[in-house]
């Protein structure tokens, strides 16, 4: 997908910043929509009533609290030994994130992971 329409889509986003405990420890607690990029490519949207804690649950979590660091444990795994808690944050500390606080993180959710097909999102939403 162009980046011209990736930046559209998300228009209202926080600049992109590295996704690391320092950047999540300024992320509001209100409820919104997060992504996650490599390279100007969204691997990841997720949606949350709370943004730090939930962006908090990605870096510190287990493969258990989020399908996001389910998601990145996989691929790491396949790449040699089983990766570590410490391995998935390394690997999302080199990526960025920029979220979106919203009243409907469950609509902008949808319509982004339809438009976007983000490579770490399992469900596809159908179109209303």
């Amino acid at each position: 997908m162009p980046d011209s329409m990736v930046d559209s889509l998300l228009a209202g986003f926080t600049a992109p910043r590295p996704y690391t405990k320092e950047v999540v420890a300024d992320a509001p607690r209100a409820p919104g929509v997060h992504v996650v990029i490599d390279g100007g490519a969204v691997l990841y949207v997720g949606r949350t009533g709370n943004l730090r804690r939930r962006l908090q649950q990605h870096l510190t979590g287990n493969r258990e609290s989020s399908v996001l660091h389910l998601q990145v444990g996989e691929l790491l795994d396949r790449q040699g030994p089983a990766a570590t808690a410490e391995g998935i944050a390394g690997w999302l500390g080199r990526r960025e994130v920029r979220w979106l606080e919203t009243d409907n993180p469950e609509g902008t959710k949808d319509a982004l992971v339809l438009a976007l097909k983000p490579r770490f999102n399992r469900q596809v939403p159908k179109p209303r």
